[in-house]
């Protein structure tokens, strides 16, 4: 845990997913201002950036991000216990195990959703990244891959692991295909079958069973809620990232969030900040654009942070000029 930043209790009520490419620390310390109670997760970072890369790039992230948890990506019991360890010094709140993703380069380092078909695999990595830390050690998978898509395939593959002692499951509600399909599309075409994650929480009454994939509205939440333990939003955080601060209100019980010209003015500070140790504008209105999403004065505020953030000599003055496009609300 960095210094003086006291570690909260994790409500896994809802989540961020972790998406590749977008939800970085710029993104998440935007979502921490709309969202005070969400779980957020990073991108999935694989082993061999760990053991092998430059740890401290890696895993660096702002202390008000926490709650946060690191997902990790890989399939050595050895490493992915040293990786839980260092994801325990550095004062993440969970690590979880990725058993979802289906790109090609996953599958190639033997990792990611292909794990679902070696459920003795899992449950040895996650004993050993439990024995090497005390935060809670989750996973991440889908419903199954390819023609192993059966309740029984999914149900034998949680219980394995549970086994070993681990509690939480995050269900990404569609099988992945891996072969023919990109992983944007694995994202979208294979069906959503909530039933399978249903199922398993009744199975399985003593974990918390999360429900992950086409959650895109508070309704949506609430529903999913009278079945399982807590649902974990994708895109929908991202394209339109002031639904969290609605998620606040109607599902945590928030009696007040920011409004949207409140969140970019508690930006400034830290985009300044930013600036000042060499990141570039882009890198952090890239996460802003979809804030007024649906408003007046949205795609003037799309188009002055496009055009103008990229510019060699950007900084948060462009963003101001932007904030003076939309009307406060």
């Amino acid at each position: 845990m960095k210094a003086g930043v006291q570690k909260p209790q994790i409500n896994r009520l809802v989540s961020v997913a972790p998406m590749m490419g977008w939800t970085d620390r710029h993104d998440r310390y935007f979502l921490r201002l709309i969202s005070p109670n969400a779980l957020l997760y990073t991108v999935m970072i694989t082993t061999g950036a760990l053991v092998y890369g430059k740890k401290f790039n890696v895993l660096d992230y702002n202390p008000e991000e926490h709650p946060v948890a690191l997902q990790l990506g890989g399939s050595d019991p050895g490493e992915l216990a040293a990786c839980a360890k260092l994801a325990e010094q550095y004062g993440y709140d969970e690590v979880n195990l990725n058993c979802g993703c289906p790109s090609d380069r996953v599958q190639k380092g033997k990792f990611g959703a292909c794990l679902m078909a070696e459920p003795e695999l899992v449950a040895n990595c996650i004993d050993a990244m439990q024995q090497a830390v005390s935060i809670p050690v989750t996973v991440k998978s889908r419903i199954g891959i390819d023609d192993q898509d059966s309740y029984e395939f999914l149900l034998n593959f949680v219980g394995k692991i549970a086994e070993k002692g681990c509690k939480t499951f995050v269900i990404h509600a569609r099988k992945a295909l891996l072969n023919g399909l990109s992983p944007a599309e694995n994202r979208l075409i294979p069906p959503l079958k909530y039933d399978y994650a249903y199922r398993l929480k009744k199975d399985f009454p003593h974990l918390n069973i999360i429900l992950n994939g086409g959650v895109k509205t508070v309704d949506n939440i609430k529903d999913a809620l009278k079945n399982a333990d807590g649902v974990m939003i994708g895109r929908e955080a991202y394209t339109n990232p002031y639904f969290m601060a609605e998620v606040e209100r109607e599902i945590f019980g928030t009696p007040a969030v920011k409004t949207r010209h409140e969140i970019i003015e508690a930006m400034f500070p830290y985009i300044d900040r930013c600036l000042s140790e060499g990141t570039p504008l882009k890198d952090i209105t890239r996460h802003i654009l979809g804030l007024y999403q649906g408003l007046p004065g949205a795609r003037q505020w799309r188009r002055i942070l496009s055009e103008q953030a990229y510019q060699p000599a950007a900084n948060s003055n462009i963003v101001r000029q932007a904030l003076r496009a939309v009307p406060e609300n």
